[in-house]
């Protein structure tokens, strides 16, 4: 990857004019670093696909409303949101709070649930062949904090925050917070035990097109489960179920990589977020609140959107943090470079990007662990966020939050919060002076 040149020198026909800028999404990046940067389309789409992705952003800002209605009909009974939009807010991260976050829950064991006692569980509830999430009998696999009229909601999710002191290597003092939840009834009752709670936020939605296009091969070369290099890093794939191909697939998408494609997270969120359902996920009755067109309309404008390319590529700070960044060995999770294959969008194939993400599971320790497996996910794993565009996060949205759960109000706490294969690069980070923390920073925020 090219650094060090930046574009005004391109502009003004440097020496170094003829050598390429890194474009973070390769053809797809645009120059904005606005608060909209994350909601402009891949400006290498052809015509039909630019107006593909133009009917996915209606479908993705609509708002439901409960049926019959003229437009729009099929929110509920049970939901989080009215709208894809309204979680992913400007196609960024969401907030830790009602109506954004996301309570998955599990049981322990397996248990059987009866949908007529409970008329939010659809057949997206029920587990997957190869799937360890059980649902918990009348909460299923996602708790809806809302319902329409004549339907409470299944769960009053309380949250309280809990700090905890800690000392950088210098001995400058700083806080880190994690959330507390706790599941009550809607009669006030708590949730019973041997329930497994995971708080989540929404992720950035940005950029996912170009994450579906890279090889299944590629991905699964730099897995390394037996920790064989002797890296302390040990990778490993999720295989999830495909509701379309009705086979077990590469897991890509979600905290803990899932899910296989964007489609069926599009229709997951549908139903489990809104209450809508559709071809993948209809009603026990076959009925479906959307159809097919609506449906990939919406996913469409997920993978079509654009990469916000980087920036102060030339600010002696930001080389220097990138340079530590690396020395740090968190590029051995946060891969900075991938090559796009074959896609059915051309605008999607055969680019050359920088995610800073290797798609795979590590063990992130105790203190982030949620102790809910997800298929071949333990509770201790997470996939590896993609990092481009982060730089933005409070731009887009201020006081967003980082990690699965909000609980990081800034990039130093989230990088304070990681351990397991990353204890030792946290500790490199904690360790090293105010000016390489700072420079280390720099480099994330010029992403």
């Amino acid at each position: 990857m090219v650094v060090g040149i930046g574009l005004s020198s391109l502009l003004h026909g440097s020496a170094y004019s003829q050598i390429p800028l890194p474009q973070a999404g390769g053809e797809t990046t645009v120059h904005n670093r606005t608060s909209r940067a994350y909601e402009q389309p891949a400006p290498n789409l052809d015509a039909y696909w630019a107006d593909l992705h133009a009917a996915g952003d209606i479908a993705f800002e609509a708002a439901f409303v409960t049926a019959p209605a003229p437009v729009n009909p099929g929110l509920g009974p049970l939901f989080n949101g009215t709208s894809c939009a309204g979680c992913h807010l400007k196609n960024g991260r969401g907030m830790a709070k009602q109506g954004q976050r996301v309570v998955r829950v599990s049981h322990l064991e397996a248990t059987k649930l009866d949908p007529s006692d409970d008329p939010g569980v659809y057949a997206a509830e029920t587990p997957a062949p190869g799937g360890n999430a059980f649902p918990v009998p009348g909460l299923g696999l996602q708790v809806q904090e809302h319902g329409v009229h004549g339907f409470a909601p299944e769960a009053v999710v309380q949250v309280t925050w809990q700090e905890q002191p800690g000392r950088y290597g210098d001995g400058t003092p700083y806080t880190l917070r994690s959330p507390q939840i706790q599941l009550y009834r809607p009669d006030n009752t708590p949730v019973g035990d041997g329930v497994l709670i995971s708080n989540r936020i929404p992720q950035p939605v940005f950029g996912a097109g170009l994450l579906e296009a890279i090889a299944e091969a590629d991905i699964l070369a730099q897995a390394d489960p037996d920790e064989r290099n002797g890296d302390g890093i040990s990778g490993r794939a999720n295989r999830v179920w495909d509701v379309v191909q009705q086979a077990p697939m590469l897991g890509r998408f979600g905290w803990k990589a899932n899910t296989p494609t964007l489609l069926q997270q599009t229709a997951a969120a549908y139903v489990n977020d809104m209450g809508v359902t559709n071809p993948l996920f209809p009603a026990a009755d076959g009925s479906q609140d959307i159809d097919q067109e609506t449906l990939t309309a919406a996913a469409v404008y997920v993978q079509t959107l654009a990469v916000p390319a980087r920036t102060l590529l030339d600010d002696a700070r930001v080389q220097r943090g990138e340079r530590l960044f690396a020395e740090a060995n968190c590029t051995a999770c946060h891969l900075s470079t991938w090559r796009t294959g074959n896609h059915p969008i051309p605008a999607l194939a055969e680019q050359t990007i920088h995610p800073y993400t290797d798609l795979l599971l590590h063990d992130m320790g105790t203190g982030l662990a949620d102790g809910r497996p997800d298929f071949e996910a333990s509770g201790n794993e997470w996939r590896t966020p993609p990092l481009w565009g982060i730089g933005l996060a409070q731009t887009v949205l201020p006081y967003s939050g980082f990690l699965h759960d909000g609980r990081a109000r800034t990039l130093e706490e989230a990088i304070l919060w990681h351990g397991g294969e990353a204890e030792l690069a946290k500790e490199t980070f904690r360790t090293m002076s105010a000016a390489d923390r700072e420079a280390l920073i720099w480099f994330l925020r010029s992403l």
